[in-house]
């Protein structure tokens, strides 16, 4: 049996192996290479060393962008985990109608990026017409406005990971712990939630990689304004690769240092899962 897993393995790897490095690997290297150029088109370019690089340290606009999206992602993690996770948890119980909410709760997710922040850009305009503001006249109100539209894109996303998490703790655990005496609240803490570590891990990382990846929300319901002061990591990058003159060396740098981050949270969420996964 091994010996025909072992024959077979090249066969399923193969295409998945070519598919990615045409995808990825070798855009990824190419793009690393002009990142080290000036260049408007990629068949003329002067190679300049670490110029780029130095150029995005040195634009405020970059590090407010990373900073303001490091905020965003840590407000929305813990937003998105702990409302789905709540959600999820009442919608293990039996009562009628659970599949019902769960997929209205999980339809917001198939929503497009661009369609959610027209649409949230149109009712936060219409509620703060009131005050005689907009949604872009201050950055606050992008940010909250941003935090909000993920929630609403994103919990029915993880409630759905946390209810099969839910359903899997073994019901015998639940039943010993009650005839111990364990209250509702010490079930939670000391038996569902340590065994729902792997669970919690994957739906962290998960909501982490997209809130640092967003773009088309951002696009869409602020583009950056006022100013530049709600502008995200990954639209930064786009206007300055599409927006500025003789920057588009700088935008693919910001493009390479941005992959690297990304690829980092994603071997973060490896380890830590596996370690999680060990635990058990």
């Amino acid at each position: 049996m091994k010996k025909t897993v072992r024959r077979a393995f090249p066969i399923f790897v193969l295409p998945t192996l070519i598919a990615f490095t045409i995808g990825f690997i070798v855009p990824f290297l190419w793009g690393a290479y002009l990142s080290f150029n000036r260049f408007t088109v990629i068949n003329n370019t002067t190679f300049v060393g670490l110029e780029n690089y130095k150029k995005i340290f040195t634009e405020n606009d970059f590090t407010h962008s990373l900073w303001y999206t490091a905020l965003f992602t840590v407000v929305s993690v813990i937003t998105i985990n702990v409302f789905g996770f709540l959600i999820a948890l009442a919608l293990t119980k039996r009562f009628r109608g659970t599949n019902v909410f769960r997929t209205i709760f999980f339809m917001p997710n198939l929503i497009g990026g661009i369609v959610l922040g027209t649409i949230w850009k149109m009712i936060f305009n219409g509620i703060l017409a009131h005050w005689s503001t907009t949604i872009v006249s201050n950055a606050k109100f992008g940010f909250w406005g941003l935090v909000i539209l993920m929630n609403w894109q994103q919990i029915g996303y993880v409630m759905i990971i946390y209810i099969a998490g839910i359903m899997g703790v073994p019901h015998e655990l639940i039943e010993s712990a009650e005839i111990d005496g364990a209250g509702a609240w010490q079930r939670l803490k000391n038996v569902v939630i340590p065994i729902l570590r792997p669970t919690i891990t994957i739906c962290t990382f998960l909501t982490l990689t997209n809130g640092f990846k967003l773009f088309d929300q951002n696009l869409a319901l602020t583009a950056g304004k006022p100013g530049k002061a709600s502008q995200m990591l990954a639209l930064n990058i786009y206007n300055t690769f599409y927006g500025r003159v003789g920057w588009q060396g700088v935008g693919q740098a910001k493009a390479v240092l941005f992959t690297i981050l990304v690829a980092i949270i994603a071997f973060a969420q490896l380890h830590f899962t596996r370690r999680g996964e060990e635990q058990m």
